[in-house]
């Protein structure tokens, strides 16, 4: 799965510490923390006629992962929606978009790892794009990577960060396997995450995914455990082997730039029927149905 350039995005006004520019022309300095060691964290959010779904949420978790890191000071939520509702306005955007929200730790005086650098920041960028989901709702593919997700004690994945190496390491793998996106295990071979979506799976009508020991706690990760406790389905958070993986009935992954999308096909494993689930689609409708009523108004 790749995704494809949306020619609406030709001339995108990206949202740099307050000041827009044309896509061609917008620019980070080579002192900024996150050009120097990917030392910034991220939210992606989307926009739902005018509205971004789970959008306190997202800042809060923005927040938690800066001031885990340690970052000097972080914009309050009013500030980074006001620049968001203005890059929105600036590109005539209300509807299938999808925002990806950087913050940096800032300016450095000179190169170098060392925060104490740092003498102005935090950097915020908005880059907001015209964005479909992203993937193929009727099955992808994944194998099973080679690289693991760090367990707490070696660096807490809860922390939403721009180091994103792992990820990007998997993703190779899976591309010179011609699958979708890799499926990720934690330090004792349990289901983590994919490199880029969290994971459920469906066994006898249980729907389960994974601890957030060795993955992030996701946003829509979240609002589907809420469908299923308030829509009567059982379900479980625990750690989940790769054979029951293989196994399930079904399997979907979870994401704010994709949404939910069936899984039909794991390391050549033909996951139940090879088709999407009905326990997938019955969670796809009431997804649906939530971001179209919920969500901060930003733009008219």
């Amino acid at each position: 799965m790749q995704q494809r350039y949306d020619e609406r995005n030709r001339d995108l006004l990206v949202n740099i510490d307050g000041t827009l520019s044309h896509r061609d022309a917008a620019g980070v300095s080579p002192f900024d923390s996150s050009v120097q060691g990917g030392d910034a964290v991220w939210e992606g959010l989307r926009v739902y006629d005018g509205r971004i779904f789970r959008l306190h949420e997202h800042l809060d978790r923005l927040r938690r992962s800066a001031e885990a890191v340690a970052f000097e000071t972080v914009p309050d939520d009013e500030s980074i929606i006001g620049e968001i509702r203005r890059t929105l306005e600036a590109n005539g955007m209300r509807d299938g978009v999808h925002i990806r929200l950087t913050l940096s730790r800032g300016l450095k005086v000179t190169s170098g790892m060392d925060p104490r650098l740092n003498r102005s920041g935090p950097t915020l960028i908005v880059l907001a794009e015209f964005k479909d989901p992203v993937y193929d709702t009727g099955g992808l593919s994944l194998i099973t990577s080679t690289i693991r997700r760090f367990p707490p004690h070696m660096l807490n994945q809860n922390i939403h960060s721009c180091n994103l190496l792992q990820s990007i390491m998997a993703k190779i793998e899976a591309n010179r396997h011609g699958a979708d996106d890799a499926l990720m295990l934690d330090e004792h071979g349990f289901m983590a995450e994919t490199n880029a979506t969290h994971v459920f799976i469906v066994r006898n009508s249980v729907v389960s995914t994974s601890t957030t020991r060795s993955c992030p706690e996701g946003i829509t990760r979240s609002v589907v455990l809420e469908l299923c406790e308030q829509d009567g389905i059982e379900h479980a958070v625990g750690d989940i082997p790769l054979e029951e993986v293989h196994g399930a009935d079904e399997v979907f992954c979870t994401g704010t730039m994709g949404e939910l999308a069936a899984v039909t096909r794991i390391d050549g494993h033909l996951i139940g029927s090879g088709e999407v689930g009905p326990m997938t689609r019955r969670l796809s409708d009431l997804f649906r149905q939530r971001t179209a009523v919920e969500g901060v108004r930003i733009v008219d």
